[in-house]
């Protein structure tokens, strides 16, 4: 049989994401992958340098896909920040959602913490860059090098923010995974509402919710 010529990194991944959840492991090695699927082993380092890049950049496929469907609504460049990451949130737990198998088999196969995941690598610096383009407002500093503190501090929360929602849909058993929308629309309202400095209710709200549903998990 002849081997599959026009190749792109889509079918590779497409490949891949279909391997790992009909074998329930990664490939022994790219030959026995790109043999497996009928293509030249040299095609594959034309877009990708290993399996690890191919996580990677799947799960920054997963944002790249959330922004471009953002987009392509009317509505979203007129919504304030809070409602453009609310959007994000939604859109982006979707796309999650659409492929929670192949996601929940690359994150629970490893042990270690979901900051360490080294296959959020490349979703961090565009999800990142996402709450930079987002121009939230914050308390208006003078001193520049705090002003880099407060934004760096921004960015890294809106980050393990968005690590606690994966880790909170993973383990989400309800109906169409309403708890993790309740989730998102608590804790980002939470977030923009601390930014603001409202009152405690929102806060006393979403820590009631987590208690509440983490009690019900164990």
């Amino acid at each position: 049989m002849a081997k599959k010529k026009n190749l792109n990194k889509n079918n590779i991944i497409t490949f891949y994401m279909d391997y790992v959840l009909e074998h329930g492991q990664n490939p022994k090695s790219v030959y026995s992958f790109a043999k497996h699927n009928n293509f030249e082993e040299s095609k594959f380092y034309e877009f990708f340098g290993s399996f690890e890049n191919i996580e990677k950049h799947i799960f920054k496929v997963f944002h790249d896909n959330t922004i471009s469907a953002l987009h392509k609504s009317n509505e979203y460049s007129s919504f304030h920040s809070r409602e453009k990451l609310l959007s994000y949130y939604f859109t982006f737990f979707e796309n999650l959602t659409a492929n929670r198998s192949y996601v929940v088999y690359t994150l629970n196969k490893h042990k270690n913490s979901l900051k360490s995941f080294k296959a959020l690598t490349a979703l961090k610096s565009s999800f990142t860059q996402y709450i930079n383009d987002l121009d939230i407002e914050l308390l208006d500093v003078k001193e520049e090098k705090l002003n880099k503190i407060q934004n760096k501090g921004l960015t890294e929360s809106a980050w393990l923010q968005l690590l606690l929602t994966i880790k909170f849909w993973l383990e989400d058993t309800s109906a169409s995974f309403e708890k993790t929308d309740v989730f998102i629309e608590k804790s980002v309202n939470t977030s923009f509402d601390v930014l603001n400095i409202a009152p405690l209710k929102s806060l006393i709200d979403f820590g009631k919710f987590i208690f509440k549903e983490k009690v019900k998990m164990n």
